[in-house]
């Protein structure tokens, strides 16, 4: 059976020459025809017409087009323009030798590569072949946005293969009542993994209820969680339900639940036995219909061994537990969140930002992040707002070089040196008591024993 050629041209990337010079236009589709499907303008009009019209992947583009053939006023307005059209379209600049200050000024302006004249066709070739492998993986990344939000997780973004195996287990318990405890560093987005649950399940359209356990002074927490009755302590005007009551018929999400105190771990395990809470200051058995999803930073397991978190309870909330895995470890993830994240943070400060530089998203893949999703949203937000650039580059961001980073190692070595000192000279000025220690410190009581732990100090 022949090949049809037209068909077999269709399917080749789709390449938009933009020169005013005929001979410089043929040698180059003599080179390229064999690799694209080849599109010319000789204009900028022509230019911006064709990439309205048809799908193009790549452009490359002479800076001097007229009617400032001799200048690159024209080029570089063509290069705003065709970028304004499709701002995911792959420009590389084609500039006199002596002319490098302006192509990086088209770099800055949006421009993926550029390339000096005389133009060398093989280096051409990788760097046209580079660029198109690059449009590819952002055509794809928008197609799995699409998808992401179609399948029910539109908050959480992820084609990696540590996220594949978070949607995968949010798909199998997102239908049943089992207790489920969501594991992972400060900032890996535990509360998006609770809500997707939520959404997916038989409860979707009940409460969703989440409450920081270690944010809320353990005086208060109780009330916050359990209600109170009208009178049962100084101030209790009124009658008021708490965050558990308040998730009737939907989903109650605890953050940080290492944090919690003995004597609330105890309610908290009647209430998965039982079904029921008591307010504070009231006798009546109140029947809850909630499922509940727990969360923390915490290493439960050494927990239990120092006797801080009840063995009864870890079982009755980990059913099924659920890694939400640090930002590092998700590959091409990060420049695919990046990118939502500068698109909608643009959108909100209604500032004209085309993307990143080049170096921009090398910066984004080669960074450690330390804070995980929560740092790269801080980052790309101040970025932003600041930048009076059309795209954000390395310095906006306002990461450490890919050297630096790799010696995180180390910055993290110093940090707990002066961790320990500081714990160990704040015990001693206290005499080991850990109330004192714990205010004197700015910590919960439960976190700084996690900290004694973890430092391996004598209490």
């Amino acid at each position: 059976m022949k090949s049809d050629p037209l068909a077999e041209l269709s399917r080749l990337p789709s390449l938009l020459l933009v020169d005013d010079r005929p001979e410089i236009l043929e040698q180059m589709k003599w080179g390229l025809k064999s690799s694209y499907m080849i599109y010319e303008a000789d204009h900028r009009v022509a230019a911006v017409d064709i990439l309205q019209r048809e799908k193009i992947s790549l452009v490359t583009l002479d800076l001097g087009l007229p009617p400032d053939a001799g200048g690159v006023t024209e080029g570089l307005a063509a290069l705003e323009q065709l970028l304004a059209v499709n701002p995911l379209v792959k420009v590389v600049v084609i500039t006199g030798n002596q002319d490098r200050a302006n192509a990086l000024k088209a770099i800055q302006l949006g421009a993926y590569d550029f390339l000096e004249k005389p133009v060398d066709l093989e280096v051409l070739k990788v760097v046209l072949q580079r660029a198109g492998y690059l449009a590819g993986l952002e055509k794809e990344n928008k197609k799995l946005l699409d998808r992401e939000a179609k399948r029910g997780f539109p908050e959480i973004i992820g084609n990696s293969p540590v996220m594949v195996k978070v949607f995968d287990t949010i798909r199998r318990v997102a239908g049943s009542d089992i207790s489920i405890l969501i594991v992972g560093e400060s900032g890996t987005g535990k509360e998006l993994v609770a809500r997707a649950i939520h959404q997916q399940s038989h409860r979707k359209d009940g409460p969703f209820i989440a409450i920081n356990c270690g944010a809320i002074p353990e005086t208060l927490l109780e009330s916050e969680l359990f209600g109170h009755e009208k009178g049962a302590f100084t101030g209790a005007h009124l009658q008021r339900p708490g965050r558990i009551e308040s998730a009737q018929g939907g989903t109650l999400f605890l953050d940080e639940i290492g944090e919690i105190s003995p004597a609330l771990q105890v309610k908290l395990l009647r209430v998965l036995q039982e079904r029921s809470i008591e307010r504070v200051g009231g006798r009546v058995e109140i029947p809850v219909d909630t499922r509940v999803l727990a969360a923390t930073n915490m290493d439960l397991q050494l927990a239990m061994k120092d006797g801080r978190f009840r063995e009864d309870l870890y079982y009755r909330l980990n059913t099924v537990t659920i890694t939400a895995p640090p930002l590092r470890e998700r590959g091409g993830d990060i420049v695919m969140l990046g990118k939502l994240l500068l698109q909608r943070y643009t959108e909100e400060a209604k500032k004209k930002i085309s993307g990143f530089t080049r170096e921009g998203l090398m910066s984004l893949e080669q960074y450690h992040w330390p804070g995980n999703i929560r740092e790269l949203e801080n980052r790309i937000r101040r970025a932003v707002t600041l930048t009076d650039n059309p795209r954000i580059a390395p310095e906006d961001l306002d990461l450490a070089d890919p050297d630096e980073s790799q010696d995180g190692l180390t910055l993290k070595v110093a940090r707990d040196t002066v961790e320990k000192r500081v714990i160990e000279q704040t015990l001693a000025k206290t005499g080991g008591n850990i109330t004192k220690a714990a205010t004197i410190l700015g910590v919960s009581r439960p976190t700084l024993h996690d900290l004694i732990s973890r430092h391996h100090l004598k209490k």
